[in-house]
């Protein structure tokens, strides 16, 4: 019985005095979603009519820019994320 309390005693007092710290890595981002917008359709016509480019430009303005926003929140979500959990960590 003497032998299981200090046994106890001395398990206990060496994990108390010698915490391991924990370390969560913080988890890589898929390459996709840190990728630029592609360029921009280009029209291949020598001769177009003005309200087919006026519907091809609207189409690729808004395109672009719906997917610049999307891009560029995402990873500004990730680099404070990231920033936060290093943080953390350290």
């Amino acid at each position: 019985m003497k032998n299981i309390l200090l046994f106890c005693v001395i398990f206990l007092t060496a994990c108390a005095s010698n915490p391991v710290p924990v370390k969560q890595e913080f988890p890589q981002a898929p390459k996709e979603l840190m990728e630029k917008c592609p360029d921009l359709d280009i029209i291949d016509k020598p001769t177009v009519l003005l309200s087919e480019l006026i519907v091809v430009i609207t189409k690729n303005y808004m395109k672009y820019h719906d997917c610049r926003n999307e891009v560029e929140n995402w990873q500004e979500w990730y680099t404070k994320q990231k920033k936060i959990s290093d943080n953390i960590n350290n």
